[in-house]
């Protein structure tokens, strides 16, 4: 599903942020990727959604090689991929229903299809009677749930997720961490980057840990912060 292999990303000032990764992430697997500031989360996660090129190696997803792809082959790539922010990144002039809808539109998805769709993964994120809400009309939690529901309308083979619950109280955070599991759990393969530790704990998931651009730890059933 997803490959990093030999992956080292080097910045002009000769730091490495990305050292010489090597991994495999499964389909359906659920994985958080943990680490202090300045580990190199940000960087592997933009040199996933081919934000960032690393400087050598290769990432496969899919059985595709991205590092391969040319640059009119990226719009393309990112389609199938659900991706949510820390910072929700929603259209404030489009409602919750048209927020949803317009993830549809871009890939030119049938009219029948978007009022179709957008329903059903309203409800799945439990925002089904906000359809016509506007996002200033939402609590952070549902403005997330909201992301949520555009990150995963057309149906991604991965869902990555880049610190979903930095803006969000613990309750909420753990509302939106079983919506994700929900997810997950359908089939979609889950890639967390957090420093939440008691989430991360609770959870126990698949957890890899980054320092100074180097894997220090994966394994299953992980924890992290102060249970380590």
């Amino acid at each position: 599903m997803i490959q990093f292999k030999n992956v080292s990303k080097v910045y002009n000032n000769n730091l490495f942020a990305l050292s010489n990764i090597n991994l495999n992430i499964h389909k359906g697997e659920f994985v958080f990727l943990v680490g202090p500031s300045g580990a190199g989360k940000t960087t592997f996660v933009k040199t996933l959604l081919k934000e960032i090129e690393p400087t050598t190696g290769n990432v496969i997803v899919n059985n595709v090689d991205i590092t391969k792809l040319k640059r009119s082959q990226i719009p393309l790539y990112r389609r199938r991929l659900g991706v949510v922010f820390q910072d929700f990144r929603l259209i404030p002039t489009l409602n919750v229903y048209e927020n949803v809808a317009f993830a549809m539109r871009v890939i030119e998805a049938p009219l029948k299809e978007i009022r179709k769709k957008v329903p059903i993964v309203l409800s799945l994120v439990g925002l089904a009677n906000k359809y016509k809400s506007f996002p200033h009309e939402l609590s952070g939690g549902e403005q997330q749930r909201i992301s949520l529901a555009r990150a995963i309308v057309n149906n991604p083979s991965v869902l990555i997720a880049d610190e979903p619950t930095g803006n969000l109280d613990p309750d909420t955070s753990m509302d939106i961490m079983e919506t994700i599991n929900d997810i997950n759990h359908a089939g979609t393969t889950v890639l967390m980057a957090t420093h939440a530790s008691d989430i991360v704990n609770a959870m126990r998931k698949r957890v890899i840990a980054i320092e100074k651009g180097i894997i220090v730890r994966d394994e299953q059933g992980g924890t992290y912060g102060d249970e380590d």
